[in-house]
């Protein structure tokens, strides 16, 4: 066998054993989720097409149908005003975060003393909004700030304004806390990919006679778009499950319920995933045709 044929094989073989070691770290993941995420899916939608009763030896379903769903979207509005509050609220929610973490990110991938010390500073809220700590906060109010809709000032402002806009104006005006709080990963993330960008650009712009703000359009802003797209997509989800979620909190208090139950809270969690998805994929496709713009 001739020397080229040896390197082919080997090379062949090499590429199978990194195959193989990316499979390997992909079934843990594989396993887990079939375990513990698709079999509990699959389960949760068979409660939700049937009464779940909950007894000492057993589970009793009654086939019910579609009736669960068509009850949360037709004859409970409570459910239906939470998930259309949620939607706008998220709608509103995602811009504001993605904006304020580019702004951080782009002050801390400055050069200055103690950078690492405030890149922990905002990133700390990340760790202490979950749990029992995020809980206790907010029962203090302290994720919040209503005074401001309450001065005069804002109040005759928000007066003035159509209802569909009047509430998602007041949640931002009292909400921003929180709001600002779920920006810690978009920082990094955002801080990961201009630390990505060649200096060369900046260098041949700036010889061209580009100054700071066209740089940013042209150049930063551009190379950013795939991190735009991973927040937005991240800040979304995490705003999803947090567990102070008016949406969550409702389904969660109508598992156990007299006029609720496990199925018709299976079937709300169904139809608050519909809604999640759908976000995800009106705020998917509005960044990919800016993206799309920004590279021609």
């Amino acid at each position: 066998m001739s020397v080229q044929g040896r390197t082919r094989r080997f090379e062949l073989s090499f590429r199978a054993r990194e195959a193989l070691h990316g499979y390997g770290f992909i079934a843990i993941w594989v396993v887990g989720f079939l375990l513990f995420t698709l079999l509990p899916l699959v389960e949760t939608f068979r409660y939700s097409l049937h009464r779940v009763t909950v007894t000492a030896e057993t589970i009793q379903l009654e086939p019910l149908g579609w009736a669960n769903y068509t009850r949360a979207l037709f004859t409970d509005p409570t459910f239906v005003e939470l998930l259309i509050a949620y939607s706008v609220e998220t709608l509103v929610s995602v811009p504001i975060v993605l904006i304020f973490s580019l702004i951080i990110a782009l002050f801390l991938n400055l050069r200055f003393r103690l950078k690492g010390f405030f890149r922990t500073v905002f990133f700390l809220p990340v760790v202490i909004t979950s749990g029992p700590v995020i809980v206790e906060l907010a029962a203090q109010g302290a994720t919040s700030a209503p005074g401001i809709a309450d001065s005069p000032a804002v109040a005759a402002v928000l007066a003035e304004l159509p209802r569909a806009l009047r509430n998602p104006v007041e949640y931002l005006l009292t909400s921003f806390i929180l709001i600002l709080w779920f920006s810690g990963v978009q920082i990094l993330i955002y801080l990961a990919s201009l630390q990505r960008v060649d200096k060369a650009l900046y260098e041949a712009a700036a010889i061209d006679g580009a100054g700071a703000w066209e740089m940013f359009w042209k150049i930063t802003l551009p190379s950013l778009t795939t991190a735009t797209i991973v927040n937005a997509i991240f800040t979304v989800i995490t705003l999803s499950h947090f567990s102070e979620n008016p949406v969550t909190r409702y389904i969660y208090g109508q598992t156990y319920a007299v006029q609720g139950g496990i199925g018709y809270a299976s079937a709300m969690a169904f139809l608050y995933f519909v809604a999640m998805a759908a976000l995800l994929a009106l705020i998917y496709l509005g960044l990919t045709v800016w993206a799309r713009k920004e590279a021609r």
